[in-house]
């Protein structure tokens, strides 16, 4: 035995940018209109540092946290140096770009993305149905966010008799890699990822109860 089977250990946290100090205040509202609870707000001259956690529970914890701050200069400097030499968003910019967000969006889980489990699929649905609500009438999020669904594989019925009857999930026809869950996915350029400081993804995801085979435990294929 070692003494990995004995300790406990969970996830710890993750650190994000939003891009400019500007940003600061719209990631914070997508942050909080998507259910995580801000412990800290730190104002600094580069932009407000923040402290989130997925639940309560983690408040004065050490998991469950998300850090979030300003993209610092270096890495500023670094993603306008690749996107430069990408030539982004002008005529006769690199191929791979266009390639690389079109597979974005055919799989939102193509790429690196944050991904949350919430035990209340009736919190999940009021959530995205506030959030896509807040990004219609919001000035700090309009234009900024893009949402996507996938339902689970068909099969069970009391799973494909809720989804059907769901305000979100009823007209998807989208479908994990997995049975037994659900999954929202949040696109956002308040957030930036990847090698050239593009949108992140936040994946907010159900599973059924009591379900042992579910889109997080066992990835399936068709």
């Amino acid at each position: 035995m070692t003494i990995h089977d004995t300790s406990r250990r969970s996830m710890g946290h993750t650190a994000l940018h939003y891009p400019k100090a500007e940003d600061a205040k719209a990631a914070e509202r997508l942050l909080t209109l998507l259910g995580f609870i801000k412990t800290q707000e730190l104002p600094l001259p580069a932009g407000a540092f923040y402290r989130f956690v997925t639940a309560n529970q983690h408040h004065a914890r050490g998991d469950g946290i998300v850090y979030v701050s300003a993209c610092p200069p270096a890495q500023r400097d670094y993603f306008d140096a690749v996107r430069a030499a990408l030539k982004f968003g002008q005529p006769d910019e690199h191929p791979s770009v266009a390639a690389l967000r079109a597979a974005q969006v055919q799989d939102p889980e193509y790429a690196f993305h944050l991904g949350i489990l919430t035990d209340s699929l009736d919190d999940l649905e009021a959530t995205m149905i506030g959030l896509q609500q807040a990004a219609e009438s919001d000035p700090l999020l309009k234009d900024r966010i893009t949402v996507s669904y996938n339902r689970p594989m068909a099969g069970d019925p009391v799973v494909d008799g809720r989804l059907d009857a769901s305000p979100v999930f009823g007209d998807v026809t989208r479908y994990a890699y997995g049975r037994n869950g659900v999954q929202a996915f949040i696109a956002t350029d308040l957030l930036i990822n990847g090698p050239t400081g593009d949108s992140l993804v936040i994946e907010l995801d159900y599973i059924w109860p009591d379900a042992t085979n579910h889109i997080l435990s066992v990835v399936e294929f068709g």
